[in-house]
């Protein structure tokens, strides 16, 4: 623990000069650093090779000090005292006096804010006088970090600390809710939509395009920068092979995401193991059929995007 706190301290200093910092939270590892500068947040384009017109989501300790930049309603209050701290992203009015920086938002008037619930990130945030801007720690459309060794495999040395906070528990990126206007969830993420449509008992719109910008909306992302295909039931010979259910025989190129058909546990483990079939070589990927429901229906959208890396070349 004296260890973990000197850590902290020492990212504080960093934070605090306007630099970057690798953080764990239960979603994925992220690349922070201070909202309120324009030249740390610049850093995080920099850095991970982002389009300046993609907001980035800003990470704070508690309400009260959200409430100095965003403005606040009915339906956000109720979803944040069940959900947060959480995998929950919420995209709220800024206010006209916020101190946000206009990278953060790309010059709009809105702001995508969540609250993280690991215990090592939010010890961070209640020492700082300012949120952290933190999209996750990896090259833009590539696969998101879920330990401290991938943002050390992305980045080298051009990040100066990362937080050690083990493996993410959820695995995936948080959902993000816009309350702007009618609700509306612009990506799928670590609670499934269907539990939230549930809670506020209202409808609730997914939409994978809409006129609030937010991260996690392009074509191309999350991937391995390998051929990607889905819903297969036989790979091919020197395939690497995703499966979510447990077979009576074992093979090489078989990769289990759970062995028990278990999908949140799945999605846990897919970015882990998308890395790691990379890691091995492997020049395709198949994976079987998913079930398209709560987190295998995040599981899809990320496979999906996955496989459009060839939009890049």
């Amino acid at each position: 623990m004296k260890n973990k706190l000197s850590n902290i301290k020492k990212a504080v200093k960093y934070l605090d000069k306007n630099q970057c910092v690798g953080i764990p939270t239960e979603t994925v590892y992220g690349l922070a650093a201070n909202a309120y500068s324009s030249i740390a947040t610049a850093k995080i384009f920099k850095l991970k090779k982002r389009s300046k017109k993609n907001p980035l989501i800003v990470h704070y300790y508690d309400l009260k000090s959200l409430k100095k930049d965003c403005e606040i309603n009915n339906l956000f209050l109720k979803l944040y005292k069940k959900y947060s701290p959480g995998p929950i992203s919420y995209i709220l009015k800024l206010k006209k006096n916020s101190l946000i920086s206009k990278n953060v938002t790309n010059n709009s008037n809105t702001l995508a804010v969540r609250f993280p619930s690991h215990p090592l990130t939010r010890n961070l945030l209640k020492r700082l006088n300012y949120p952290l801007a933190a999209p996750s720690a990896n090259i833009s459309t590539k696969i998101s970090p879920v330990s401290k060794q991938d943002v050390k495999d992305e980045f080298g040395k051009e990040i100066k600390l990362v937080l050690e906070g083990g493996q993410s528990k959820i695995g995936v990126e948080s959902t993000i809710v816009s309350l702007i206007n009618k609700p509306e969830v612009l990506r799928l993420g670590g609670i499934p939509k269907e539990q939230i449509k549930k809670y506020i008992n209202s409808p609730l719109t997914y939409r994978k395009k809409s006129k609030v910008k937010t991260s996690g909306q392009g074509k191309t992302h999350y991937s391995p920068y390998i051929k990607l295909r889905m819903n297969i039931k036989k790979a091919k010979k020197n395939e690497a092979f995703i499966l979510i259910k447990k077979r009576k025989k074992m093979h090489k190129n078989y990769f289990y995401l759970s062995k028990n058909n278990n999908l949140k546990e799945a999605a846990k483990n897919l970015y882990k193991t998308l890395r790691f079939i990379k890691k091995k070589k492997f020049t395709s990927i198949a994976v079987e059929k998913i079930p398209n429901i709560k987190f295998g229906e995040v599981i899809n959208d990320r496979l999906k995007r996955a496989s459009n890396f060839k939009w890049l070349i």
